[in-house]
C-alpha cells in the first residue's frame, strides 16, 4: 500500500511543482483520511488516491476561470486525475471511482459511498477554521455535528476544534 500512496504523492507534487500550499494542504487531508480508514472501513486504494488528488484540478481552475472555487475544482480536477491515475496502472472501475469522488468533493449528498465520505470529512478537518469561526464553540460543535458525514470525522473534529 505504501508505494501506491508513495508513486501518487510523487504524482501530486510534480503537478503542483512550487505550490507548496497545495501540497501541504493535500498531504494534510490524506493523513486524515489514513487515519479515519482505520474505524470506518472503505477501500484504502481509493479513498487515499482521492485524498492525495481531490484539488488536483485547482490551478486549471484558476487558468479557466479565475477562480479556484470548488465548482470549477470538480470541473477540472477529473480528467488531470484519470492522466495521473492512468499512468500509475490504476483498474478503470477505480479511476472511474476516484474521478467520480473528485468531480463531487465540495457537493456532499450527490455521492454516497463510505469512500467519499471519508474523504469530505477529511478535507473538512482541514478547511474548517477557514471556513467557519472556530471561537464560538457552541455554533462550532453545531456545525461540526451538521457538516461531517462520519462518526470518526465528527470525533476527530471535536478534538481538533473543540
Amino acid at each position: 500500500m505504501d508505494a501506491v500512496k508513495s508513486s501518487l504523492v510523487s504524482e501530486m507534487q510534480s503537478y503542483f511543482s512550487e505550490d507548496a500550499k497545495r501540497i501541504n494542504h493535500a498531504l494534510r487531508v490524506t493523513d486524515y483520511a489514513e487515519r479515519m480508514l482505520e474505524s470506518e472501513g472503505g477501500d484504502y486504494i481509493i479513498v487515499i488516491a482521492a485524498a492525495v488528488l481531490h484539488d488536483i484540478g485547482m490551478h486549471e481552475a484558476e487558468k479557466k476561470y479565475g477562480s479556484t472555487g470548488g465548482k470549477y475544482q470538480e470541473i477540472e480536477g477529473p480528467p488531470i486525475a484519470r492522466q495521473i491515475l492512468t499512468k500509475l496502472g490504476f483498474e478503470p472501475s477505480q479511476i472511474d471511482e476516484i474521478c467520480e469522488i473528485i468531480a463531487h468533493h465540495h457537493s456532499p449528498g450527490k455521492v454516497k459511498t463510505i469512500n467519499f465520505k471519508i474523504l469530505y470529512d477529511a478535507d473538512w478537518l482541514v478547511n474548517l477554521k477557514n471556513e467557519y469561526n472556530i471561537r464560538d464553540k457552541e455554533k462550532l460543535a453545531n456545525i461540526i455535528a451538521r457538516v461531517f458525514l462520519t462518526k470518526s470525522g465528527k470525533v476527530l473534529a471535536s478534538q481538533i476544534y473543540l
